[in-house]
C-alpha cells in the first residue's frame, strides 16, 4: 500500500510589519491606516495600504482602484514618501534691498549630479506638531538666528505631487539688522551646519536665472517678491 505524501507544513504568519500592528523605531503604529478611509472623489477607491520601509519617514505602497475619463476601471498601484508638512520663509529688507538665505549641504542634490552639493536655500523645515507659523518662526531663529515679526502667508504647494505627499507653506517676512538676535547656523544636533547669506535681492534673483540657486522653494519665493511682493516695480 503506497504510503500518502505528508501533508505540506503550513506556513509560518509572516511577522508584522513595524509601524502597523507592532511599533517602528519610533514607536508608531497604524501606519498603514492612512488613506484607506478616503472618499472625496467617488472615481477613487483605495484597496490595500503597505507599509513598505521603517525609517524616520514612511513610505508607503497604495493599491487603488481608478475610473478612467472613458468610464473603465483600472488597478493602480503608487508609493508615497510621507515625511510630514513643511513651511518655507523669505526674509527680506526692502530698505536696503537684501534678502536672508541659508547655504548647506544636501546629500540627495550632491548624488543627482550638483557640483558639492552646497544648496543656497531660503529658510525651511517640517512643521512636526506645531501649526506653520509657528514651525516657520522656530526655523527662522534656528537657521537664520532671526526673530520674526509680521508674517505675509504667500501660498501653499505640493512640491513633488508624484510621490511625496508633503505640502509646504510659503511666507515672506520683512527684517532688519536688530532683528537678527542670535548667529543662526541650525541646530547641531540634528545634524545641521547651515551658513547665513545676506545677499542683494538682484544678485539673488540673478542666481536664479544662471544656476547658482537650483532650490525650487527658493526660486519660487524669489519670483513672487520680483511680481508680487516687495521687490515688484508698482505701476
Amino acid at each position: 500500500m503506497t504510503r500518502p505524501a505528508p501533508a505540506a507544513p503550513h506556513p509560518l504568519p509572516a511577522a508584522p510589519r513595524p509601524g502597523t500592528a507592532v511599533p517602528d523605531s519610533r514607536g508608531r503604529t497604524g501606519l498603514d491606516a492612512e488613506g484607506r478611509e478616503l472618499d472625496r472623489n467617488p472615481d477613487v477607491v483605495v484597496r490595500d495600504v503597505e507599509v513598505t520601509s521603517d525609517g524616520w519617514h514612511v513610505l508607503r505602497r497604495t493599491t487603488f482602484d481608478y475610473r478612467r475619463r472613458d468610464g473603465r476601471w483600472t488597478t493602480q498601484q503608487r508609493e508615497t514618501y510621507d515625511r510630514g508638512n513643511g513651511a518655507t520663509i523669505l526674509l527680506y529688507d526692502a530698505e536696503r534691498g537684501t534678502v536672508l538665505l541659508t547655504r548647506q549641504f544636501r546629500y540627495p542634490v550632491y548624488v543627482n549630479d550638483h557640483p558639492d552639493g552646497m544648496l543656497i536655500e531660503a529658510a525651511a523645515g517640517l512643521l512636526d506638531d506645531d501649526d506653520p507659523e509657528t514651525a516657520i518662526r522656530r526655523e527662522a531663529g534656528e537657521e537664520l538666528g532671526v526673530t520674526v515679526g509680521a508674517l505675509t502667508h504667500v501660498f501653499d504647494v505640493y512640491m513633488s505631487p508624484g510621490s511625496v505627499t508633503e505640502r509646504v507653506h510659503f511666507y515672506a517676512a520683512p527684517y532688519a539688522p536688530a532683528d537678527r538676535t542670535t548667529a543662526g547656523g541650525g541646530v547641531e544636533d540634528e545634524g545641521e551646519d547651515i551658513e547665513v547669506l545676506e545677499l542683494a535681492f538682484e544678485d539673488a534673483l540673478a542666481m536664479t536665472r544662471d544656476g547658482r540657486i537650483a532650490d525650487g522653494k527658493t526660486i519660487m519665493l524669489l519670483q513672487w517678491a520680483a511680481l508680487d511682493g516687495p521687490f515688484a516695480v508698482r505701476s
